[in-house]
This record gives structure tokens, C-alpha cells and sequence, in this order.
């Protein structure tokens, strides 16, 4: 057996803050960065991390507030303080260049590590990830618009009843038409229930409510794809009320030579198409980022 195949589970320490995180492949291999997007964690990459292991190093671990890590209550639960931390946990990890993962709320939040260290990103890959592009959002984007003109108060009420384990449902089950919806195991939305506590559901109603200022960061977002132009796989599930077809199209605007393709799936790729999407990034990775 190779044991560099195999997920590896380790707990560290970043910033005083006790962080889980789930790594695959040898230490000396390319590495792919894998920040988790929302409402999951590092488990979403827990079937794609072995299909690739034999020739990168997956480090994907749990946000502060998320998952295994840990929740500590002086912490900035926002896009700019995810990413601060983010840049500590790969110098914690002494990881230099790499390849990164944009993934729902994983996008805004590599996206700004990359706008600060541009030099550091081989290669962008990006499936259904938080879009700078107001105009190519999807129709879901338009309920959580709605409570920004309410009094503060009353939009983290409203955000509020929004958090629950049947929200969590629809989250994953998303605008997948059935067989596809039968294929996302419930594991994934009565896991990361279970492990939301009165502190986590405050955290969460923080980075929706966040959506709004995050909005500031578009033009910084489209200037850096424009400028830097890494190499670029979008992988695309359209069947995202969240982030539909428009929305993968819509980077062809600042990324004109990205590679796109689009799937018959929905939001959670990795759940309903896992062998087409290692196998592009197989092909991708291969050409941009080998050893």
C-alpha cells in the first residue's frame, strides 16, 4: 500500500487557534490549497483528495468556526479575516507555491490571498465558487439582497431563520434534478449540523450578512484574474440557483483563455460527478503544476 495515497488527518496550531486539516499525497509534490466554501468543511474534499494524491500534496483544512477546528471567540469571522488566516495556516505548514481551489465561500477568501500574493499561484481551478460579477449571479442571490435594506437587527433575524438543518438540506441538494439530488448522501447536511452551536450559527449569519461589504471586493477580484491571468480550469455544475451557467461564463470576461467546462450536475460536483472532475484536473494539473 502507498501510504502517501491515504487522507491523512492532523491537528496544529495557527495563530493560537487549534486547526484541523485533512493532507494526501508526498510532502515534496506540487500542492493544491483546498479552502472549503460554505455550509461544509474539509469533508468535501474527502473523496477527491486520494484521486490525486499519487502526484500532488492536498492540504485542505477546517476554517476557524468550521468543522473539527477550533471556535475561539476573539476571532475575525469575516471574508478579510478567513483569509488572514489562511495565509498563516500555509506558513505554519511552510508551503510556498501552489495550486488553489475556489469553491463557494472558499473563492472570495483565496481569492484574496491571491490578489496579495500573486506570485505564489500556479494555477487556478475554480468549481462554482462565489463570482465577482454582480450581473451573473443567480436568482438565490436575490432573497439574501432583500434583508441588506433591513435595520441591522432585523437582517441577522431574518439571516437567522435562514440557518437550520432543512436549509442545510437545500443547500447540497441545491437545484439538482432528480436521479442527481439522490446522489448526495445526507451525511453531508446532518454532519455539519450536528456541529453548529449557538456561537457557529452567529459566524454563519456574520459571512452572509458579509456577502454585502464583500461586494467592495469585485473590481479588486476582476483586476487581479485580468492582470495575473493564471492558468485556469472551470469546472461547472449549472445547475446552481446559487451560480448558474452565466456565472461560470461570466470569467471568460477577465480569464479569456480559461479552460471551462460545464457539467450535467449541480453545486456539489464532488458528490455527483467526482470521476469528470479528477480527470479535468488531472489533465489540468498535469500541463500546469507537475513536479
Amino acid at each position: 500500500m502507498n501510504l502517501a495515497m491515504l487522507v491523512r488527518h492532523h491537528i496544529t496550531t495557527v495563530a493560537g487557534i487549534e486547526i484541523f486539516y485533512r493532507e494526501a499525497g508526498p510532502k515534496e509534490a506540487p500542492v493544491l490549497l483546498l479552502p472549503h466554501g460554505y455550509p461544509c468543511s474539509s469533508y468535501e474534499f474527502r473523496n477527491l483528495m486520494p484521486r490525486l494524491a499519487d502526484r500532488w500534496r492536498l492540504i485542505a483544512p477546517d476554517f476557524p468556526g468550521a468543522g473539527y477546528s477550533g471556535t475561539p471567540d476573539d476571532f475575525d469571522y469575516s471574508f478579510d479575516g478567513y483569509a488572514a488566516w489562511l495565509e498563516a495556516f500555509i506558513g505554519v505548514l511552510d508551503v510556498d507555491r501552489f495550486a488553489l481551489y475556489l469553491h463557494d465561500f472558499g473563492s472570495p477568501i483565496g481569492a484574496r490571498l491571491a490578489i496579495k500574493h500573486p506570485s505564489r499561484i500556479v494555477a487556478l481551478i475554480i468549481q462554482n465558487g462565489d463570482i465577482p460579477y454582480e450581473d451573473a449571479l443567480g436568482p438565490k442571490y436575490a432573497d439574501i439582497e432583500v434583508t441588506w435594506a433591513l435595520p441591522r437587527a432585523e437582517m441577522r433575524k431574518a439571516l437567522a431563520q435562514a440557518i437550520s438543518e432543512e436549509t442545510f438540506r437545500e443547500e447540497f441538494l441545491n437545484d439538482l434534478p432528480s436521479p442527481l439530488a439522490d446522489a448526495i448522501p445526507p451525511d453531508l447536511w446532518r454532519l455539519h449540523w450536528s456541529m453548529i452551536t449557538p456561537q457557529r450559527k452567529e459566524i454563519a449569519i456574520d459571512l452572509i450578512a458579509g456577502l454585502k461589504e464583500n461586494r467592495a471586493w469585485f473590481p479588486e477580484h476582476r483586476k487581479y484574474l485580468r492582470q495575473y491571468r493564471p492558468p485556469t480550469l472551470i469546472v461547472w455544475g449549472p445547475n446552481d440557483h446559487y451560480m448558474p451557467e452565466q456565472s461560470a461564463r461570466a470569467y471568460l470576461r477577465d480569464l479569456p483563455d480559461a479552460e471551462l467546462h460545464l457539467l450535467d450536475g449541480g453545486h456539489w460536483l464532488l458528490e455527483t460527478h467526482l470521476d469528470e472532475v479528477a480527470a479535468l484536473m488531472r489533465d489540468f494539473l498535469g500541463r500546469f503544476h507537475a513536479a
